[in-house]
């Protein structure tokens, strides 16, 4: 009887195993702690609405254009649980379920949703272009200009009451900042894919 015959993993053109449940939730909890501690960097109050800017525009981005949708989205997920049952990792130390009504509360709302965006543009639409930074770039902006903006002009309308147009003008501040970010964003996660090739292979 012949031996059964076992792929041969060691073979540079073998396909290699990128993902595990407990390595997922490690990155996944590594990515929750990179946006709790981005909150802090920067977090200065712009514009008439008060919201503040920081990085975790930067860091939420990252967790979907590197992780991938559903980890990306799990990811951010445990960081918005992890202020509202209490825990100051939102921006200025803040935390608890209030903060989601208010001025920054529609921002924080969209960012699993974004990261769950860019993470599918970049496994399923830029796919294999994915190590290319322009088009990293492009994935997340799209699902900055389609989410997160949109999300947090609402939020601001509904916390002060006010029309569209007047909140869209409290946002406008944020666009080069984010144009700044995503660029970082691209050019950091088109590196990752290019180092780690099938890191999105079971995501």
């Amino acid at each position: 009887m012949s031996a059964t015959t076992q792929p041969d993993t060691t073979h540079p053109d073998a396909p290699a195993s990128t993902s595990s449940p407990s390595r997922d939730i490690a990155l996944i909890a590594a990515f929750a702690a990179l946006i709790s501690a981005s909150a802090y960097v920067g977090a200065i109050p712009v514009g008439s609405a008060g919201v503040p800017i920081t990085l975790q525009t930067l860091t939420v981005m990252l967790a979907g254009c590197i992780l991938g949708p559903a980890r990306g989205f799990s990811a951010v997920t445990l960081y918005l649980a992890l202020g509202a049952v209490g825990l100051p990792v939102f921006a200025e130390h803040s935390s608890g379920i209030g903060v989601f009504t208010g001025p920054s509360g529609g921002y924080l709302l969209s960012f699993p949703i974004a990261a769950a965006l860019g993470g599918f543009l970049v496994k399923y639409v830029a796919r294999d272009r994915r190590t290319r930074a322009l088009v990293v770039f492009a994935c997340s902006i799209a699902a900055s200009i389609l989410v997160i903006h949109p999300l947090g002009i609402i939020g601001m309308m509904l916390h002060f009451d006010v029309s569209f147009l007047e909140a869209a003008t409290w946002d406008m501040p944020f666009w080069l900042g984010d144009v700044v970010k995503t660029s970082l964003v691209a050019m950091i996660a088109a590196e990752v894919h290019r180092a780690f090739p099938q890191l999105l292979h079971r995501d």
